[in-house]
């Protein structure tokens, strides 16, 4: 965004809700430190003038600071605005039988458990939701981290070496990149959910030791589901071992909200690792994969995340287990989802929005340039809807688009005035 670009859409906007965060640190004619002899460099400068641009149109969608607990409507900057870009698609954040859960695991163990897991860290809580989470996703066992980040760093760190490949859709979560950076591993994409190019990585000539096939279940950009009954077949054809990715996937797929397994009706071990988050659909913290008892107990003496870094905190653990629990009783919820996903996304579609391949709670709104989808969440902001923008460098540019998120607590009323918004709008 230039000092010559003109506002889309015909209108004004009003200043950032948190415009005062940078302390005039993005004033125009600044003189960043980014070159050689700084720990700062041309990366962080094209970051610094991108939201320095957004910031002076009063513009900057990012660290909106919420005044109230998160749900389908918020409260910020002393407005009451619809929030449309949370990851609590099964709309429990809030819920009293949860917040129940965790202040009685605060009163009862206190705030944190005093060290890592391996050490003096674990607590019951700890081995009864590992339990619980592996018979919900239909695994012999489970593991927790403090994050679905750290949850696939963990795992592929510590089973993989320099000597084995990974063979990942092309659009699989950063988390999935990092991890495979830090093992070492070498790593051949394949084009996005497509089994044919897949299958010619796989065949394409290597000296790896072991190949593992990563996906996601849904991906967190486009909403749109993995492959995994080809993913399935092809790891069985040419002797692969499979990851799935299920953050954006668990509390939404399949009928009881299992994730992508129960939603292709695949039994869950034909999978050798399944990771995901507990703060979307859970509305906690932390991360877990569901592997075999083996696996398991291997990544709890190997897998650095588990080794060094503190333990998962009570409060977060008993919500975990609060949520199976209702998940378990209402899986009215998942439906719920999928139905408030298919009027937004069909409402979006009739008004000429570019929704690409959605089929998930997950609706970007596709815009390209990154000026035109910083502006229009602005115009959003204004009409009283909260919603996130993706931009460059997080996606690649000429991709920037909204990032839309239906949760089951979002009424027809709710998403009617979304659309009402979107269409008067509508460039």
């Amino acid at each position: 965004m230039k000092d010559n670009d003109t506002l889309p859409y015909g209108a004004s906007v009003t200043p950032a809700l948190n415009s005062d965060r940078f302390n005039g640190f993005f004033s125009k004619g600044k003189d960043w430190e980014c070159g050689k002899h700084s720990l700062t460099d041309a990366r962080a400068r094209g970051i610094y003038e991108l939201m320095g641009a957004a910031h002076d149109a009063g513009v900057y969608p990012f660290q909106v600071p919420l005044e109230s607990r998160s749900g389908p409507w918020v409260q910020t900057g002393g407005r009451r605005l619809m929030m449309l870009s949370s990851y609590d698609y099964l709309g429990l954040i809030g819920d009293p039988r949860v917040d129940e859960a965790a202040i009685e695991a605060v009163k009862k163990y206190g705030t944190g458990t005093g060290g890592v897991r391996l050490l003096t860290g674990t607590i019951d809580l700890h081995r009864e939701m590992e339990r619980e989470l592996a018979a919900f996703k239909g695994m012999p066992d489970s593991v927790s981290f403090t994050s679905g980040y750290l949850a696939n760093l963990a795992v592929i760190a510590a089973l993989l070496t320099p000597q084995d490949r990974v063979v990942m859709d092309a659009l699989s979560h950063r988390s999935l990149v990092d991890a495979c950076r830090l093992a070492g591993v070498q790593i051949q994409r394949f084009r996005h959910n497509d089994a044919n190019s897949l299958e010619e990585e796989l065949k394409a000539p290597n000296k790896a030791r072991r190949t593992l096939i990563v996906s996601d279940g849904v991906f967190s950009m486009d909403g749109d589901i993995g492959i995994l009954p080809e993913l399935v077949a092809l790891k069985k054809q040419h002797g692969c071992f499979l990851m799935m990715d299920e953050s954006h996937a668990t509390g939404v797929l399949g009928n009881r909200g299992r994730g992508t397994d129960e939603h292709f009706g695949i039994p869950a071990e034909e999978v050798d690792i399944w990771s995901g988050s507990l703060a979307k659909a859970i509305p906690s913290n932390g991360g877990f994969v569901a592997v075999s008892r083996q696996i398991a107990i291997y990544l709890e003496h190997a897998a650095a995340p588990f080794i060094f870094s503190a333990a998962l905190c009570p409060a977060a653990v008993a919500a975990v287990r609060q949520t199976l629990v209702i998940l378990g009783q209402e899986p009215e919820r998942v439906e719920r989802i999928r139905r408030n996903s298919e009027l937004l996304r069909n409402g979006l579609r009739e008004l000429g929005y570019d929704v690409g391949n959605s089929e998930t709670a997950i609706i970007p709104v596709i815009f390209g340039g990154e000026p035109a989808a910083a502006f229009f969440t602005a115009r959003l902001k204004e009409q009283g809807i909260l919603v996130t923008p993706i931009l460059f460098p997080a996606i690649p540019q000429g991709t920037a688009r909204l990032r839309l998120c239906v949760t089951a607590a979002h009424t027809e009323d709710d998403l009617g005035f979304a659309l009402d918004v979107f269409k008067k709008l509508r460039p």
